[in-house]
Formats: structure tokens, C-alpha cells, sequence
């Protein structure tokens, strides 16, 4: 079947303001009608995915194992005999994944653990007399990785989720993931975990793998925090269980905005556009201040789509999140990619360097034509997991710190806490809290 899209060209900044950059809150998300009829064959009434959320959090709060097992056989259609995955199946699907694969998986773990490797995460103390202060910093002791698997499994963001987590010393990464009919995970996303050295591996998908690592169940250990990106009752169940555990973020739809000026190859151009609408409801936006550049991708986008395998869903994501906005300049290219905030922006223009600079809100910079947000996703080094939906305005991307905690250290020998007692006790007394002041006061007093 040839298949063709029309990727619509803006003239007007104001109106893509108002449009295909405008956000829309992870709660004003449109269900489409086959989720929301999924929904009612499931559960045998018309829900919101909120309240499909919070229905399988009870259930499997109060019957573990059992809502477990039983969600995963209406939800996924299999029956499970045992939820974790076996040492033996562990090392089947290693066996199993072509040599070139392994070689590959293994080439892109390395990678991320040397990029991260260099990030600090070290305690330190300030000793002065009578005094010191400083901080202690551990590692979490168990985190839950969640990962998408479906007809498009992503063994990569396991890597980029559980190798920092293991780079800044997590005892125990414990990683869940949809299983297929036939009951098991498929065989690439087993052998990314043993690359990244994954701890245990759970056949568990959906609102219900949340709510296992979350709560803790017969064969399911509680984690501390929970990373991965997911669908929306994924993301809606790590929202509602934060507090109960960490989590990283609450990872929307995926997001590209390319920043280009007439020296741009527009078939990359059209390439990376298409290769981010692969992602269900991802978004791909060219900001150009060349209407010839917008035409010729244009034009691209056109000629690649047939041969792409997801063309149908390809089309789908950019007629609904894809545009090509004509700016006035740089400096405006610049205002309207602050302002969107992106997950990736790629920068490819004759000086790109010149603009990173001004870029305040971005998950990643994809410097130079070269730097492909493709390169990014799989094997550059940094994590691919990354602030959405405008969080890059105050969220950062996986690393090593969202697996450390800090343990204050408070210490002063009595004239040290004699010295500044008296302001404490002032700040006490005018927020009434009078037990605060007589404590510091007994030990002036002696």
C-alpha cells in the first residue's frame, strides 16, 4: 500500500504558537476510541485510564501476586505460571540474539557507563573549629526499570535507565517489562539486561508492573524509585504512587524540534522528522529560517514515508504533532525553542555552536548535522530517557544523581552552638515555636 503525509508549513510563528506548539497537560490527552473500547472489554464499564489506574494500584496493593497474575491475563492475554524470569532464560536469550546485536548492545553499555562514570556523586565534610557540616551520599539500594515492550520493545532505554542507576552504586536494579503470547519477554530486551546488569527481570507490563515495584508483592521486592518511560496508564500509575516510591519523571509523548537555517541537508532534515514520528503521538517540528529548506523537506518527507514499515502510524504522528515553522531568524528560532522547551533539539545550522550557548530549555542538544537524536537514542552515551511536554523548563534527563540521596551532618561542640544560639532562638520566638527556643536556651544557660 503507498502511503503519503503532507507535513504542514507555518508562516505564521504566532499561529504555530497557538497550535503545534502549544502544550497540552498529560491530563487533557485525548484516549483514542480503540483504548477507550479496550478499556470497557476489560473492565465491563466505560473508565477513565485514571480510574482504570487506580483500580489495579488497590488490587494489587491488597492481593499481590494474584491481581499480578490476573491482570496480566485479561490486560496482555497470558497466563503466567511464574513472574520472574529464570538465570536459564536469562542466558537462552543471550544465546539466542545474533552475535552483531550482542556486540552492539554491549558497545552502547560501555559507552553510557564511560559518559557517566564522570559525573560526581562524592560526600564531603567542612571541619572548622568546634564544627562540621557536610554531607553523606549513598546510592539507592533498589530501583524498579520499567520497559516498553509491544510490537516496538526498547531494549535501549534499559540500558539508558539501569546503567546509571548501576554506575552510582545500586545493590539491586530490578527491571519489568510486558511479556509476549507465549509468556515470555522478548529475547533483545533479556539480553540488554544482562548487559546492563540487571539484577532480576519481571514479566509484568502496565499500571500493574507500577504497582508491584511500587508496593511490593509475594515475588516482587518494593523498590525506592522507579524509572522507564511507558504508556498512559503507565505514566499515570508513576504519578500516583510517587510518594510511596521516587520516580524519575512522568515521560509523556516523545519529542523532536529541529532548529535549521538554508545550509541544512533537508533529506537529514526529513529523516530525523520521520524517525521521531515512529513514536505513537510523537511530535517533530522544524524551525527554519529558509522557506526553500521548508519546501525541499517537505518534498522529503514525501518521497521517504513508502519506504518506511510503520508509514500508517508515521503519518498519523505527523499530521497530528508535525510541522515546519518559517521564523524570521535565529534569534527567533532560538525564543520559540526556549519557550517549547523540547525533549531533543538539534541544532543544524552553519554555526551551532554559536547557539547552545542561548539554549536554556532542552533535554539534549543535538549539536551539528551529524549528531543525529537517532545517535542519541541508541549509543552516544548520555540517557535517552529525558524531560517531555515542556519539563526540560525545570527537569533534566536520567543520571547518576537520581539514584543518590544526601544524609546531612550537623555537629558543633557547645560553644560553636553557643555562638549562634542567641539569632536561632530570635527566629524561634517569631514563629512562636517557643519549645525550639528553650531547647537552644537550656544549653547557653547550662
Amino acid at each position: 500500500m503507498t502511503m503519503t503525509a503532507t507535513i504542514r508549513i507555518f508562516t505564521d510563528p504566532t499561529e504555530a504558537r497557538e497550535t503545534i506548539l502549544k502544550r497540552k497537560p498529560l491530563d487533557q490527552i485525548d484516549v483514542p476510541p480503540s483504548i477507550a473500547a479496550g478499556i470497557e472489554r476489560i473492565f465491563g464499564e466505560r473508565l477513565t485510564p485514571a480510574q482504570v489506574v487506580e483500580r489495579i494500584l488497590a488490587d494489587v496493593r491488597e492481593k499481590g501476586d494474584a491481581a499480578l497474575r490476573a491482570y496480566t491475563q485479561r490486560i496482555d492475554g497470558v497466563e503466567l505460571d511464574a513472574l520472574a524470569v529464570t538465570g536459564a532464560e536469562l542466558d537462552a536469550a543471550w544465546h539466542d540474539t545474533p552475535p552483531e546485536l550482542r556486540e552492539a548492545l554491549e558497545l552502547a553499555a560501555d559507552r553510557v557507563r564511560q559518559f557517566y562514570a564522570r559525573e560526581p556523586k562524592d560526600s564531603w565534610m567542612d571541619w572548622r573549629d568546634g564544627e562540621a557540616y557536610g554531607q553523606i551520599v549513598r546510592p539507592l539500594e533498589r530501583v524498579g526499570v520499567y520497559v516498553p515492550g509491544g510490537t516496538a520493545p526498547l531494549p535501549s532505554s534499559l540500558l539508558m535507565a539501569a546503567i546509571p542507576a548501576q554506575v552510582a552504586g545500586v545493590r539491586d536494579i530490578i527491571a519489568c517489562s510486558p511479556p509476549e503470547e507465549d509468556g515470555r519477554i522478548k529475547p533483545v530486551t533479556l539480553a540488554a539486561a544482562r548487559a546492563a546488569g540487571v539484577t532480576q527481570v519481571f514479566k509484568l507490563g502496565g499500571a500493574q508492573a507500577i504497582a508491584g515495584l511500587a508496593y511490593g508483592t509475594e515475588s516482587i521486592p518494593q523498590v525506592d524509585k522507579i524509572v522507564g518511560p511507558g504508556n498512559l496508564f503507565v505514566v499515570l500509575a508513576k504519578k500516583a504512587v510517587y510518594g510511596v516510591v521516587d520516580i524519575e519523571s512522568l515521560p509523556g509523548p516523545t519529542e523532536t524540534l529541529l532548529i535549521a537555517d538554508d545550509s541544512a541537508n533537508p533529506a537529514w532534515v526529513a529523516a530525523d522528522l520521520l524517525a521521531q514520528s515512529e513514536h505513537i503521538m510523537g511530535s517533530s517540528i522544524l524551525l527554519t529560517t529558509s522557506t526553500e529548506l521548508a519546501e525541499a523537506t517537505q518534498r522529503e518527507v514525501e518521497r521517504q514515508l513508502p519506504d518506511l514499515r510503520w508509514r500508517e502510524s508515521i503519518a498519523e504522528s505527523l499530521d497530528a504533532n508535525g510541522g515546519i515553522v518559517i521564523v524570521r531568524d535565529l534569534d527567533q528560532a532560538v525564543e520559540l525553542a526556549n519557550e517549547y522547551a523540547a525533549e531533543h533539539l538539534c541544532l543544524l545550522t552553519r554555526d551551532p555552536w554559536a547557539l547552545v550557548g542561548r539554549i536554556r530549555n532542552a533535554g539534549g542538544i543535538f549539536v551539528g548535522e551529524a549528531s543525529s537524536e537517532a545517535l542519541g537514542d541508541y549509543i552516544a552515551g548520555p540517557s535517552h530517557i529525558m524531560p517531555t511536554g515542556g519539563t526540560a523548563r525545570f527537569a533534566s534527563p536520567v543520571h547518576v544523581r537520581d539514584f543518590l540521596k544526601v544524609t546531612s551532618i550537623i555537629n558543633a561542640d557547645l560553644d560553636a552552638h553557643n555562638a549562634v544560639a542567641p539569632a536561632a532562638v530570635e527566629i524561634a520566638e517569631a514563629e512562636s515555636l517557643t519549645a525550639h527556643a528553650a531547647a537552644l536556651r537550656k544549653r547557653v544557660e547550662g
